[in-house]
């Protein structure tokens, strides 16, 4: 029998379609590498992205976990004044879908607003008392109060608010971005997660790895989450008696080995593997620096109040997320949990205010101080609101609560190519339904590629045979809150 065709005969399915595959991990490859043809670089952008002129190179989101009551801090209602212990008209809840938490939403009670409001700045924007700094800033700030989305439950809505599906599995919004737009730093990943929780909080979230996932796309994309400590990446530093010049050998003769099996079988993760481990190497001298405060002015250090330097809390990293993005990640996810109130309005959303409301005004007005401001987006926001009518017992004060709310929240924006002092759409007279200026959540990820500069129904990717998007097939651009 001829060699060639004794060979064929070895060759199994999954080799023959692994090396028919060898030019697509050639191609990563030639990506990949850097100058001396070994070490990888940046990761890369997608050809033809930034499609037009980006407002926004970089967004730090500062994710509030649990649902944030937007009747008790941002959406002032008198008619919910008004209407306090009074039943929920049936009108303003037929047809609607409220998670099991609540039972029946008829009959229940509405609740009015636990703290008073008060307009502020030149653009009148209302905010609660519970919320002193970020009042303080309300003109710095874009307020979409007709925000909307179609799950009623934590982690489906916060895998629909990141990833565009509330089954786990698609890529989130940071993946995308490291996907389409490549990233701008060598020493750090382009996408980074920080995560937070209040002191002695009773309604945490659990925080899922795919809110940060890379779903489909390669794995080098997904968010690289960072700990609660002072050393925020394990086993960076080398074991004892084991030089740099020495793990540097070690680690251009496994990018040898690794570059023969890219070749041999062109899977695009051996590419991303050869990345991360020169990504690890660069990361010994990048993050220790990035973690270390001691040249911060006093005066920085100050604005995000005393907590900004005890790792895990939420100002701690908000201050990482600014030093992060000066240093070139891509995007920035905070992600602060305990919002989910169902019993604790009365209680626990003071906690919750008090720990995240003057570290993230201090992080718009850093970056506005540093000329970030301009060129960086910041989002505040969760995954729904929260219910204008108690669960609970009114006569029960300290452990008044509302239920998760989908029908209408709020979130705002500053920076990167937004209106500064805008309060854009509106909710109903009671905050049960966003009425005018609507704002789906697909609608609002549109509007954050767009100020990208990635028009979100060009940036796709194809798997299992389907074209996919961070928008699905759904989206528009608010034009209304454009700068």
């Amino acid at each position: 029998m001829h060699p060639l065709d004794q060979a064929r005969l070895h060759l199994t399915r999954r080799e023959f379609f692994g090396r028919t595959a060898t030019g697509i991990g050639t191609a990563a490859l030639a990506h990949l590498l850097s100058r001396d043809g070994l070490q990888a670089a940046a990761p890369p952008a997608v050809s033809g992205f930034p499609g037009f002129a980006p407002k926004a190179k970089r967004v730090i989101y500062l994710f509030m976990n649990g649902g944030p009551t937007h009747v008790d801090m941002f959406d002032w209602k008198p008619k919910l004044k008004e209407m306090h212990g009074q039943p929920v008209p049936d009108s303003a809840i037929s047809g609607k879908r409220f998670s099991t938490m609540t039972g029946a939403a008829g009959g229940k009670l509405m609740l009015a607003s636990v703290e008073p409001f008060q307009q502020h700045g030149a653009s009148g924007a209302w905010v609660s008392s519970l919320l002193p700094h970020t009042a303080a800033i309300a003109d710095e700030l874009c307020f979409i109060k007709s925000m909307h989305t179609d799950a009623v439950n934590h982690a489906p809505a916060i895998s629909f608010l990141l990833s565009g599906g509330q089954l786990p599995g698609r890529p989130s919004l940071g993946a995308w971005l490291s996907y389409g737009l490549g990233s701008e730093a060598e020493n750090l990943p382009a996408f980074v997660v920080l995560t937070s929780v209040s002191k002695g909080t009773s309604c945490g979230q659990i925080f899922y790895d795919f809110y940060w996932g890379s779903g489909f796309l390669p794995s080098r994309h997904q968010g690289v989450k960072f700990r609660a400590s002072r050393e925020p990446v394990l086993y960076l530093s080398d074991p004892a008696g084991v030089e740099r010049e020495m793990k540097r050998d070690m680690l251009d003769d496994l990018v040898k080995l690794n570059t023969q099996k890219l070749h041999d079988f062109g899977d695009p993760e051996i590419a991303a593997r050869i990345a991360q481990y020169e990504m690890s190497f660069r990361m010994q001298t990048s993050v220790p620096e990035l973690a270390d405060f001691s040249n911060e002015p006093a005066s920085v250090l100050e604005s995000y109040g005393p907590e900004v330097r005890e790792p895990g809390t939420f100002a701690y990293n908000c201050l990482m997320a600014r030093r992060l993005i000066e240093r070139g990640s891509r995007c920035v996810q905070l992600m602060h949990a305990g919002w989910d109130q169902h019993n604790s309005i009365t209680t626990e959303l003071y906690t919750q205010c008090k720990d995240t409301d003057r570290a993230g005004a201090a992080l718009v007005m850093d970056l506005k101080q540093r000329g970030l401001l301009d060129d960086t987006l910041v989002i505040w926001g969760g995954e729904f609101g929260r219910t204008p009518f108690i669960q609970g017992n009114l006569n029960d004060r300290p452990k008044w609560g509302r239920d998760h709310h989908p029908y209408a929240f709020t979130v705002w924006m500053a920076g990167g190519g937004v209106k500064p002092g805008l309060t854009y759409g509106a909710s109903d007279d009671l905050g049960m339904d966003a009425v005018a200026d609507k704002v789906h959540v697909h609608d609002f990820q549109a509007t954050l590629m767009h100020l990208m500069g990635i028009d979100h129904k060009r940036l796709t990717y194809r798997f299992q045979g389907r074209d996919f998007r961070l928008t699905d097939v759904f989206g528009e651009v608010v034009k209304g809150v454009l700068a």
